[in-house]
């Protein structure tokens, strides 16, 4: 990695929109000019452009929680559905035409949405990195010079990609193969489409060699398999990708599973069932259980009321939460080092499987998230959650029998991890090295 006083910097732009969106940002932090901008915060935007952010987010969050409510909850959600509509991929045809969603996001953006951070991305001509359409569009709109685009789902709707795709000047940066596939549908040429994998924060990858990954990797794979089951099958080959040294069971930990709810608070619930399912190993010391709230105080004392009734002295049992974004995400990137289970719906945070964990997928809330838990069925890294009120049973059937041993490895080989480091390359060069290992990939 070069040293900060050449590393080439970039306006980093992100949206306040659930946690996605600002997770694909922040492992960038070192790479942006000044902070991070947050379109639609405070230091960002007017307050009339402000309100309308506001106005936009409340209404996502609102219908996120109440689409379990009873008669109103799915025709409400079915209106924000609407709008992030993915259409099936085959029959293989051209779908590069505007739809309804992408003028409506222009007029958008010509009353005003995006105008704090065009003004401060004109101080100085620097490449925008952003994690959401509507700054990639705008700055496209404005005239901005090199955009890039980081894509934070398996598939995205045509709302990603501008009204005239081939004149426009937007690079995007795909997780996986999928998301390419539907770019290019979309009308996006071939060379402003880089797959570089979903970034992640360099305190999980280590350096270059990932050299902290394949250590944390492989002593994952010890605990996934406690009836040895996985390495008589995959053990050399484990060995050939992780090193030999790393290969040796050192016991320093617990099981450990991790069960986060989404950036809306949706799905807190099955933190009380996983919880009360589990009660007994955690009395007993056996495992250790993290429930994230991430920042929202309401699911912290959600919580925090599910400790005190279940296992208030506990020391297995964690609550991970913090009101400021950026410490959620260096505990959130703390515990996946240990994490061998993470239990959430499958948001950005599928792509995670590719850190060798495998991913148990609670229900998708939102079409995005349906082609996020396909991707992961295909690439053999999720499987879907059985009922929350009997975890400690088809779970730990599943831990016995090596599954999410072999799900955590399938998702290591199969899905990117390299985006951090792509990234920063295509910055300081315009392109990217196509590389054949699955480290570097």
């Amino acid at each position: 990695m070069v040293e900060e006083q050449e590393m080439q910097k970039a306006w980093v732009a992100t949206v306040d929109m659930g946690l996605g969106h600002q997770r694909a940002t922040d492992p960038l932090c070192y790479l942006a000019e000044g902070q991070i901008i947050t379109v639609g915060g405070t230091v960002a935007s007017d307050p009339a452009e402000k309100k309308l952010w506001d106005r936009m987010r409340s209404m996502y969050e609102f219908l996120s929680r109440v689409r379990k409510t009873p008669i109103v909850g799915k025709p409400l959600f079915g209106m924000l559905d609407a709008l992030q509509s993915i259409p099936s991929f085959y029959p293989i045809r051209d779908m590069s035409s505007a739809s309804y969603q992408v003028k409506l996001l222009g007029r958008f953006i010509d009353r005003g949405l995006c105008r704090g951070m065009l003004e401060q991305i004109k101080s100085k001509p620097l490449p925008l990195i952003t994690s959401y359409l509507a700054p990639a569009i705008a700055a496209d709109k404005a005239g901005h010079g090199r955009i890039y685009c980081i894509i934070c789902d398996a598939e995205i709707s045509r709302a990603w990609v501008a009204e005239n795709p081939r004149s426009s000047r937007i690079h995007y940066l795909a997780p996986c193969g999928r998301a390419v596939m539907r770019l290019k549908s979309y009308g996006v040429p071939d060379e402003r489409i880089f797959l570089t994998g979903f970034p992640f924060p360099l305190s999980i990858l280590g350096n270059a060699n990932l050299n902290v990954l394949r250590a944390d990797a492989a002593q994952r794979l010890f605990f996934l398999d406690p009836n040895d089951r996985f390495w008589p099958l995959h053990g050399r080959n484990v060995i050939h990708f992780l090193g030999k040294g790393n290969c040796r069971f050192k016991r320093q930990r617990r099981l450990t599973i991790t069960y986060a709810v989404g950036g809306a608070g949706a799905q807190r619930e099955f933190g009380y069932q996983i919880a009360h399912s589990l009660r007994d190993k955690l009395q007993s010391g056996e495992i250790d259980l993290n429930l994230v709230a991430g920042v929202r105080e309401e699911v912290h004392q959600y919580f925090l009321q599910v400790k005190q009734e279940l296992l208030p002295d506990s020391p297995h049992l964690h609550i991970i939460y913090s009101p400021v974004k950026e410490q959620y995400f260096q505990l959130f990137a703390q515990i996946m080092r240990s994490t061998d289970i993470l239990w959430t719906k499958p948001s950005e945070l599928s792509f995670y499987c590719g850190l060798g964990i495998p991913i148990i997928m609670s229900p998708s809330i939102g079409a995005q998230e349906v082609f996020n838990r396909r991707w992961l069925l295909e690439v053999q890294a999720g499987i879907p959650q059985e009922d929350p009120e009997y975890t400690a049973e088809w779970l730990f059937d599943l831990w016995r029998e090596g599954r999410l041993a072999e799900s955590a490895w399938d998702g290591f080989l199969k899905a990117r991890k390299y985006g951090t480091y792509k990234i920063q390359e295509i910055l300081e060069t315009g392109t990217m090295a196509r590389e054949t290992s699955p480290l570097k990939r």
